[in-house]
């Protein structure tokens, strides 16, 4: 009997998750090990090694990094839909970004900048499809959907949490230095490549081999759009213009937040960790650590949520798990805004108003990501689904560019050059709290009329 990798209602979820779940989780090692780095990499002097750029400059470089990895999603996932597969375009994409990061690991500045090339095209090929294979695996109306994805997400975020850590040491330690913190994040990618080469054929067979758009013309699906999938898909994107406005506030985590945790948060290594890490303060990177950790804490209960209520039948809508996430990264920023509030006094304050913070951002995040990738898999048309996948990144392209620009103003917002409020940095943090909790309640107002939009896939 041949192998199908796809799982049939009723069973659990099938292996081929967990290889998904392992390769993501390498892939998101290196790209999460790397932008722990960045903006501090950027900032730091020519004598500790950096480029000795200003805020202003490494912020923006930092957005236009971070949201060019959400922009090429959209051409790699029509490569992948019309010639590639998911499959290869997996292979070529994570190949071009192993190379990126040992490229940055080279400390000269031409390398630097070909390494960000590199891994922004690389990451085109990669991201959406690596996405769209774990929807492969269940059809199309398996309520485990929301579950499996939540499960995804742990991949991406054990990843997350162990680059951070990694290369955030090795990067800001002075027995290494950041070409180790960088060629770290590469090493990364390659274990992802082989782990993923290695169980392939055994757990997931032929899915992906075949562009989707071969698939569909087999199956005669292929022609105009029709009525309910034109709607579906003007679901996905009203629900991308909220996406936006959470990633804007979401990844100050790699820029404003990082400098908050550098500047003006009391760092000494606890006692209890003396054992452990030899240097006196912790690497303001490691602060990044907190949400993934927390992530992979806090998915297995999301997880089992959803899957309890949809057994239920009470299961929320997904535009109201997303408006549930905004609201919840309005109250992080809420937390962070009050912190802020006390630095501004001059003295370094407690960490436990970070951890306060990551932790209600990724109660947040958890209501809205994995969720929301879900959500496109069961929208998208077959033969546009890596396409559409790409599409839905577009939005974290356009926040991560408006969240760099924005941390760029950090500085003008704490001098009042804008408006005063509360004044110095609790200002620039409660921008987000107003900008999440408004996206939040007007999501939650429109609710039912996206879910019309999604003709009962939503």
């Amino acid at each position: 009997m041949s192998f199908s990798p796809v799982a049939r209602a009723g069973q659990k979820h099938p292996p081929g998750l967990a290889l998904l779940f392992v390769t993501e989780m390498w892939e998101r090692f290196s790209y999460y090990g790397m932008r722990a780095l960045l903006v501090l990499f950027l900032v730091a002097s020519s004598d500790d090694g950096g480029f000795g750029w200003s805020v202003q400059e490494a912020s923006r470089l930092y957005g236009w990094y971070t949201g060019l990895v959400y922009l090429t999603p959209v051409i790699g996932g029509w490569i992948a839909d019309r010639w590639l597969g998911t499959h290869r375009a997996l292979l070529i994409g994570g190949t071009i970004i192993a190379l990126g990061h040992f490229s940055l690991a080279l400390e000269s500045v031409p390398a630097f900048f070909a390494g960000l090339a590199l891994i922004i095209v690389g990451t085109g090929l990669f991201k959406s499809n690596v996405s769209i294979m774990v929807g492969q695996l269940y059809p199309l109306h398996d309520a485990r959907r929301d579950s499996a994805f939540t499960l995804f997400y742990m991949g991406i975020n054990l990843g997350g949490l162990l680059g951070s850590l990694i290369c955030g040491y090795l990067g800001q330690s002075a027995a290494f230095g950041w070409s180790w913190g960088f060629a770290a994040a590469g090493i990364g990618m390659v274990l992802g490549l082989a782990t993923y080469l290695a169980g392939r054929r055994r757990f997931l067979g032929d899915l992906g081999s075949r562009p989707a758009h071969a698939v569909s013309l087999e199956a005669g699906h292929i022609g105009p759009l029709r009525k309910e999938e034109r709607d579906r898909l003007g679901a996905i994107l009203l629900l991308a213009l909220f996406v936006v406005l959470f990633w804007m506030a979401f990844e100050q985590a790699g820029s404003s937040m990082t400098l908050f945790a550098e500047r003006d948060t009391d760092r000494a290594t606890p006692g209890w960790l003396g054992w452990l890490i030899p240097d006196p303060t912790l690497p303001a990177a490691w602060f990044q650590s907190l949400n993934p950790a927390f992530i992979l804490l806090l998915a297995p209960v999301f997880s089992r949520i959803w899957q309890r209520l949809d057994a239920a039948g009470r299961s929320p809508s997904t535009p109201l798990k997303m408006a549930l996430g905004l609201l919840l990264l309005g109250a992080g920023f809420a937390v962070l805004t009050l912190g802020a509030k006390l630095a501004d006094a001059g003295f370094p304050v407690s960490p436990w108003w970070l951890v306060a913070a990551y932790l209600l951002h990724t109660c947040g995040e958890l209501c809205l990501s994995p969720v929301g990738l879900a959500m496109v898999t069961r929208l998208a048309p077959l033969r546009l689904a890596s396409l559409i996948m790409g599409a839905w990144f577009l939005a974290n392209f356009a926040a991560n560019l408006l969240a760099g620009y924005a941390a760029g103003t950090l500085e003008r917002v704490a001098q009042g050059d804008f408006f005063h409020l509360l004044g110095g940095q609790a200002d620039f943090f409660l921008m987000f709290v107003l900008t999440s909790l408004a996206a939040g309640l007007a999501l939650a107002a429109l609710a039912p009329a996206i879910r019309r939009r999604g003709h009962g896939r939503l």
